[in-house]
């Protein structure tokens, strides 16, 4: 992507300005396996602002912005749940419990609930019929 892109486009990834502020006035939390980022504000919200008192947190992500992509224990920090890193709350993972998949919504392996019919054997609703 070109530095344009940087700038103008947020959905590609952090824009300039993100980057920046994260430098600048973030500190680094951690990372995950997938090599998200985690951030948190060195100061609190300014008295006067809705959120006085507590402390920003955000993630730059490594590659596309899909909010799908943050582990669910990190969505647990990035929301306030708990104030330590993940790592420090996190019980010992489960046998059962399965890798992380990325969400396959309007890729070729989207849900397809009629996949496996004949042809012919199903007819798609159409608003103009």
């Amino acid at each position: 992507m070109g530095f344009f892109g940087k700038i103008f486009t947020w959905w590609n990834g952090a824009t300039v300005t993100t980057l920046l502020n994260s430098a600048m006035t973030g500190e680094k939390v951690g990372t995950d396996a997938q090599g998200n980022t985690y951030y948190r504000a060195k100061k609190p919200y300014p008295k006067g602002h809705p959120f006085a008192g507590r402390e920003r947190r955000w993630v730059i992500y490594n590659g596309a912005n899909d909010a799908s992509r943050v582990p669910a224990e990190w969505h647990g920090w990035l929301h306030g749940s708990f104030d330590g890193v993940p790592e420090s709350n996190l019980p010992p993972p489960r046998i059962w419990e399965a890798d992380y998949t990325p969400n396959p919504t309007g890729t070729p392996n989207a849900h397809r609930p009629h996949k496996g019919l004949k042809d012919g054997a199903y007819e798609a609703w159409s608003p103009d019929a």
